[in-house]
């Protein structure tokens, strides 16, 4: 009886059924092609929440950026701006506009009033303590321990304050660890294996016998490994933080010690992420390595994936000491490197979403449409926390503002001091992303359009 129930009532279910699926498949088919049209990133009505101040101030900023002469030497003019000026009058020059275009502010108040601004724009918060070094710039252990209680500080404002949900921050572990020993460091495990149970002891309080340094260099690792310990330790739970990569003479010294705080502290979530390069030439195998490695140490992997901002220095510096480049040779071979690293990444997360995260941390519109085509094709939810997307304070905003009206989670590095603590943080940022700030001229022409139509607007209601 109750199978001749089914037989009768198959051949009115079925056709239901592809029915159903048909206009699911035509739906689905819509909704991409009206994503494709919202991520072309034309339409200057993203920036319908920018204030007329705003507007005006990136005007006059991107024009001032898309000089090569200007960028180039911005720092050797700011320098004698300053002391032509006086520090009170270059900040008064400085403070409303290159400053307030790219630094959240001050002090906590300031900050907070840009991070609530943001925050009802759909965009989150990373942010960014502009203190780094490079070799020549040591500056002893005192200042080590006062750059951790900055850091410290950070993981505080970033939890404490209701900016967003899921905070991130970044770290350089060169405010916290010598650029000599990180070099020192690099070589030596170029050289032979490393044990990340080595490190993790050390974290723990453990003396360190790192083979190849002598008494006073493992001395000073491990008080940088207790520094990165203690804010490592006040974050788990409460902030991720994402290491920055730097220089690759001092990289892999930068990965090793970031994969020892993984190791230890991403059992359960990833807290702790590290940064890679595309255009380095390994980037691809440098990641596929840490999957292996988060694989086989049992550690969840977090990944903020970038081009890269060293390209200059770097080929400047192979070139001197007679290496191979190790940046790709052209534009396109480090789009097709971030691209293919991108796509490694979705895999897994599709695959495996609670232990593998990325940030998709790029101005590259291309990218950003490759990224969110992947993610509607494996299945990944726009705000399930394993993607996310990253572009700079200040920059990027038509990328920024239409991705978050999409619903997708979209972080804003946000560094933040006073004029002279940032001004070397500016001053860096600029020449490192130099054709970034050149090729800016379709968001100064979409903050034209949208001011124009402001214009229109305010004409007609005056008639």
């Amino acid at each position: 009886m109750l199978c001749s129930y089914l037989r009768l009532s198959l051949p009115h279910i079925l056709p239901v059924r592809l029915l159903s699926s048909a206009a699911s498949r035509v739906a689905a088919a819509k909704q991409h092609e009206l994503l494709s049209d919202t991520l072309a990133f034309e339409d200057p009505r993203a920036f319908k929440v920018k204030s007329l101040g705003e507007l005006l101030r990136a005007l006059g900023v991107f024009r001032l950026c898309s000089f090569p002469v200007l960028v180039n030497n911005c720092g050797k003019l700011m320098s004698v701006a300053r002391t032509l000026l006086g520090k009170r009058g270059f900040s008064l020059l400085l403070r409303p506009t290159v400053y307030a275009q790219f630094v959240a502010g001050e002090n906590e108040t300031e900050i907070s009033q840009s991070m609530q601004k943001m925050s009802l724009q759909g965009m989150r918060p990373m942010l960014a303590v502009p203190i780094e070094e490079d070799l020549g710039e040591s500056t002893g252990e005192k200042r080590y321990d006062d750059n951790m209680d900055t850091m410290l500080e950070c993981v505080r404002m970033s939890h404490s304050n209701a900016w967003s949900k899921d905070p991130m921050m970044q770290l350089k572990i060169t405010a916290l660890l010598s650029p000599e020993l990180c070099v020192k460091l690099t070589n030596i495990i170029r050289q032979q294996p490393y044990d990340l149970n080595l490190l993790i002891r050390s974290m723990d309080g453990e003396p360190i016998s790192f083979p190849g340094l002598d008494e006073k260099e493992a001395a000073h690792l491990q008080s940088g490994l207790l520094r990165l310990n203690k804010i490592a330790e006040a974050s788990v739970n409460k902030v991720r933080v994402l290491v920055d990569a730097e220089y690759t003479y001092m990289n892999p010294a930068l990965s090793l010690v970031t994969m020892a705080m993984m190791k230890k502290f991403n059992k359960d979530g990833t807290w702790i992420w590290n940064t890679y390069q595309c255009y380095l030439k390994n980037s691809r195998s440098l990641l596929l390595d840490a999957l292996s490695l988060s694989k086989n140490e049992g550690f969840c992997l977090g990944v903020k994936l970038v081009r890269g901002a060293y390209m200059d220095k770097e080929r400047k510096l192979a070139m001197k000491e007679g290496h191979q480049d190790p940046i790709h040779q052209s534009w396109e071979d480090t789009n097709d490197s971030y691209n293919g690293c991108l796509d490694v990444m979705l895999d897994v997360i599709s695959q495996e979403p609670e232990r593998y995260r990325i940030i998709v941390a790029t101005h590259n519109e291309e990218s950003v449409r490759r990224a969110v085509k992947r993610m509607e094709e494996l299945g990944i939810d726009r705000d399930g926390g394993s993607v996310c997307f990253g572009q700079l304070l200040g920059m990027c905003d038509h990328v920024s503002l239409t991705l978050a009206k999409e619903g997708y989670s979209v972080y804003k590095s946000v560094p933040y001091g006073s004029v002279d603590e940032t001004l070397p943080y500016l001053v860096r940022r600029a020449q490192e992303n130099r054709t970034v700030l050149q090729g800016i001229r379709k968001e100064r022409d979409l903050l034209r359009k949208e001011l124009n139509r402001r214009l229109r607007l305010s004409l007609r209601g005056g008639s």
